[in-house]
C-alpha cells in the first residue's frame, strides 16, 4: 500500500469537499493522482462536482476597450488591491489595453511595443512604474474580438472607472440591423456572461476530452443504480444537458429572463433589430482567476518588516 501524506489528503479534501477518510481511500485507489482521485470520489457519489483547484486571489485591474468593430480585454496583476486606485497604474492599464486592440493579444509581442509618448517599450514602462509604485506588476493575458458588420459590446463589472474593473467582458454580434438596438442586446448578454461565466459559446466548442470525461463519470454513477439500458441512456443524456447548461453560453438560461435560453434570446433579437442576429463570440476575463496567493500570518508579516 502506498503512503498517502496528510498534506495530499488535505489538498484533496479542500478541492472536493469529501470526508478525510474518503479522500485518503481515493488517493490510495488512484495511486496518489489528485485529479484521478477527484473523479474516483465523484463516481462513488461522494462529491457533487469537482471544485476549482485554485482560488481567485490576485489583485490588479482588468481593462476593456472597444474601437469601432474591435475590442480588447487585458488583465494586469499587482500585489495589492490598493494599486487599483493608483492613477499611474490605472493609466498604464488603460493605455496598454488600447495597444492590445492595435497590436494583438500576444503578451510577449506586446511587451516589445513602443509605449505612447515615450522612447520606452511597454516592458520598460512597466519596470519604470514598478520603481515608482513599489509593487510588482505583470501583464498576464489579453483577448480580442472583432466583427465585420455588427457590434462588439464591452461590459465591466465592479468598475473603478469606465473601462477598468474586476471582470471584463466582450460580446460580438453580427448583424446588418439597427446598431443601437443591437448594442443594447449585446449589453444584456455581456452582463449575463459576467454573472454566469460560461466556458465556451456552443456545445461544438467544448473541449472533447472534458465532455468525454463528464459522460464517463455520469455513466459510472448511473450504472451503479442498475437501471435498464434505455432508462440509463435517458438519464445520462438528461444530466449531460444539465452539464451543457452550466458551461455553454448558448445553452444557458438567461439570467435576466430565466424562462429562455441565450440562444432563444438571440433568435428573438432579430425582430427588434430588423435583421438576423448571430452571436459569433464572447470573451471574459476575471481578475486573478486561477492564481493562488499565499496567505501570510499577520504576526509573521510584522516580524519580517521589522527585520528588514
Amino acid at each position: 500500500m502506498m503512503t498517502v501524506t496528510a498534506s495530499l489528503v488535505k489538498e484533496l479534501r479542500e478541492k472536493s469537499g469529501a470526508g478525510m477518510m474518503d479522500c485518503k481511500k481515493a488517493l490510495i485507489e488512484t495511486g496518489g493522482y489528485l485529479d484521478a482521485a477527484v473523479d474516483w470520489l465523484r463516481k462513488k457519489g461522494l462529491v457533487a462536482a469537482a471544485k476549482k483547484s485554485s482560488r481567485i486571489a490576485a489583485d490588479g485591474l482588468v481593462g476593456v476597450v472597444v474601437n469601432d468593430n474591435k475590442g480588447a480585454i487585458l488583465e494586469v496583476n499587482s500585489e495589492t488591491d490598493f494599486l487599483a486606485r493608483n492613477e499611474v497604474f490605472k493609466n498604464f492599464v488603460s493605455t496598454v489595453t488600447n495597444l492590445v486592440v492595435r497590436h494583438g493579444e500576444d503578451i510577449e509581442n506586446l511587451n516589445n511595443i513602443t509605449y505612447p509618448a515615450t522612447c520606452r517599450t511597454v516592458a520598460e514602462q512597466l519596470a519604470s512604474n514598478v520603481a515608482i509604485i513599489g509593487e510588482k506588476i505583470s501583464l498576464r493575458r489579453a483577448k480580442i474580438l472583432s466583427v465585420s458588420d455588427g457590434v462588439v459590446v464591452p461590459y465591466v463589472h465592479n468598475a473603478v472607472q469606465p473601462g477598468l474593473g474586476k471582470i471584463g467582458v466582450l460580446v460580438a454580434l453580427d448583424s446588418t440591423g439597427d446598431k443601437a438596438k443591437l448594442y443594447d442586446i449585446g449589453k444584456q448578454i455581456a452582463m449575463h456572461v459576467a454573472a454566469a461565466a460560461p466556458r465556451c459559446l456552443s456545445i461544438e466548442d467544448l473541449d472533447k476530452e472534458a465532455t468525454k470525461r463528464e459522460r464517463s463519470i455520469l455513466t459510472e454513477q448511473i450504472d451503479s443504480i442498475k437501471n435498464r439500458d434505455d432508462i440509463t441512456a435517458k438519464i445520462i443524456e438528461g444530466r449531460m444537458q444539465k452539464f451543457y447548461q452550466d458551461v455553454v453560453l448558448l445553452e444557458q438560461k438567461f439570467v435576466i429572463n430565466g424562462e429562455i435560453q441565450i440562444s432563444e434570446f438571440v433568435e428573438n433579437a432579430s425582430n427588434s433589430v430588423g435583421a438576423p442576429v448571430n452571436l459569433s463570440g464572447f470573451a471574459r476575463i476575471q481578475l486573478g482567476e486561477g492564481i493562488e496567493r499565499k496567505e501570510a500570518n499577520f504576526a509573521t508579516q510584522v516580524a519580517a518588516s521589522l527585520a528588514s
